[in-house]
């Protein structure tokens, strides 16, 4: 008697019983889940206000540097008003005259009276010090030691009691201030990876762990490593997704409120750390990569485990 015909589906099943949706089921309790989405989608945040204060930061110094790159300050130090006035048209005579300048402006004594007043306590600032004459000057080249050096010379004969100082070198400590908080910015980026790769990697070793006696027969009947990190693969790619989207919304708006607090303050070095397009663009890469980084810590996590189990 002749054996019914075996439809090729089975056959195909029969040759390849673990695969996909049916591998899947195999191992029920492979789910990471729990508290992992939530583990990712603070790490996320994290990083995405680590990153914006980074790039702000960054921006911040460039936008400084670039404005004070070519600035310098003429300052008239004289006790006598007449004097320091006469000294002040003197000392925009010969700095308007010289190639190097491309530009300079008078400050008016009454702006340098009204700036100073808070701090010192009075109205009328030139009782309590004698205030300085300042000419704001811009420079073709920049403000480098050399050029500095010889609008120096020019002044000491006709104008004695002028001062010539570079406005980046006063902000100097300030800008090297903020280059070490984004360098630190950047530190605590990589930390917030290593502990969410350290979190994904405890997730699918405690996972494994739970599944063991499965693993063990899914391999008996055929299955191999690469299908069951896929399983875990899949799993962890959902929580993952989850929590890098909540993650992502919570960091932004955490970036935009305090943009907008600072922005409050209403003063030109703060506003200048504002973030562009580009840089948003870049933080909503951050979820991509911690999905990109949670998968393949739990690929390899599961593939390395496997090989030591069996």
């Amino acid at each position: 008697m002749k054996k019914p015909p075996v439809p090729p589906r089975m056959v195909e099943r029969g040759r390849s019983p673990f695969q996909g949706r049916r591998a899947a089921h195999l191992l029920p309790q492979a789910r990471l889940g729990g508290p992992m989405p939530w583990v990712i989608a603070i790490m996320v945040a994290l990083t995405v206000l680590a990153a914006g204060g980074g790039l702000a930061l960054d921006n911040l110094a460039d936008r400084a540097r670039g404005e004070l790159s070519g600035s310098a300050t003429v300052q008239i130090v004289e006790a006598d008003p007449q004097s320091r006035a006469r000294q002040a048209e003197d000392a925009a005579t010969i700095m308007v005259q010289d190639p190097a300048v491309a530009g300079l402006a008078v400050v008016p004594q009454e702006s340098v009276e009204a700036l100073l007043a808070p701090w010192l306590g009075t109205d009328t600032p030139e009782d309590t010090v004698p205030i300085p004459a300042l000419i704001d000057l811009r420079l073709r080249d920049g403000a480098d030691a050399a050029t500095l050096d010889r609008l120096r010379s020019l002044l000491a004969d006709r104008v004695p009691a002028a001062r010539i100082d570079a406005q980046a070198q006063w902000l100097a400590p300030v800008l090297a201030a903020l280059s070490a908080l984004g360098w630190m910015a950047l530190g605590l980026i990589g930390l917030l990876a290593f502990t969410g790769a350290a979190a994904v990697w405890l997730a699918a070793r405690n996972a494994l762990g739970s599944n063991r006696d499965t693993i063990e027969i899914v391999h008996l009947l055929g299955g191999n490593d690469d299908q069951i990190a896929r399983i875990f693969q899949r799993s962890i790619l959902v929580d993952a997704l989850g929590g890098g989207v909540l993650g992502l919304a919570l960091g932004a708006a955490a970036v935009w409120v305090m943009g907008a607090q600072f922005a409050a303050l209403d003063s030109g070095l703060v506003t200048g750390g504002g973030l562009e397009t580009s840089d948003w663009l870049v933080l909503a890469l951050v979820p991509v990569g911690a999905v990109v980084l949670a998968v393949y810590t739990a690929r390899f996590t599961v593939l390395a485990s496997l090989r030591k189990m069996l």
